[in-house]
């Protein structure tokens, strides 16, 4: 259903937030990555607002960037709507006092969601097995979206992950990531490696053929999140 701008514009943000007019292309986990927020905190934000039907022109409310406290480890955690601080001592295996030592002026009966708060923890650089490179989690991160970024699987990256909780990422945490199997190119075709600016569109021209044939050849291969060093097919 679509309204009328006027009704976007009645919208009033909650406090801690600001005003944002949706763009061609916008999506909540590109605007969460843009704005140094979580994709929980858009959604909280926004009550009633379908992540997937947004429409050029609503205005929405995004979570302001949060201000980072002093974390000597670098591992923060953005508080999630249900989150307390007994529930996420118990999550990380750490004390409520730690936490509250950890983060002075936090207020532990008053949490914001998007709220970022500094987790006492020692997150060591893993061990990674043969087959994975170590990734460093940003805002906005999920297995799920890393999954699609980096063409493997929720599935391989929590077996290349034990221990790690995939709903409680923290900032600054290391994890290991599965490289993409190479795929085995189908007759016709001859594998080629991603370099830097490589496109399907200039590949198209390079190799005088075309988009869709390259498509073709590459399902399950995201046009728009190639990574250098990842081996497609080409149609020759």
């Amino acid at each position: 259903m679509e309204y009328p701008m006027d009704y976007y514009a009645l919208q009033q943000c909650p406090p801690g937030t600001m005003p944002y007019i949706i763009r061609p292309g916008d999506t909540f986990f590109s605007l969460a990555r843009r704005f140094n927020t979580t994709v929980a905190a858009i959604i909280s934000a926004n009550p009633g607002v379908d992540p997937n039907r947004l429409q050029i022109g609503q205005r929405i409310c995004i979570p302001m960037q949060p201000q980072f406290p002093p974390c000597p480890e670098g591992n923060f955690y953005t508080i999630r709507p249900g989150d307390t601080l007994f529930a996420i001592a118990r999550r990380f295996n750490v004390s409520v006092d730690d936490l509250i030592e950890a983060n002075p002026g936090i207020d532990p009966q008053n949490l914001r969601v998007g709220q970022v708060i500094c987790i006492p923890l020692a997150v060591p650089q893993p061990v990674c097995p043969p087959g994975t490179f170590v990734y460093t989690v940003r805002a906005g991160d999920t297995f799920f979206s890393l999954a699609r970024r980096f063409n493997t699987t929720v599935e391989a990256l929590m077996a290349a992950n034990p221990g790690v909780d995939p709903q409680g990422l923290l900032i600054g945490q290391r994890i290991c990531i599965p490289t993409a199997v190479s795929p085995v190119c189908p007759a016709g075709t001859t594998p080629y490696i991603i370099r830097a600016g490589d496109t399907f569109f200039n590949l198209a021209r390079r190799f005088n053929t075309t988009v869709e044939a390259i498509m073709a050849a590459n399902p399950g291969v995201d046009p728009n999140r190639l990574q250098i060093g990842q081996r497609i097919c080409i149609p020759v």
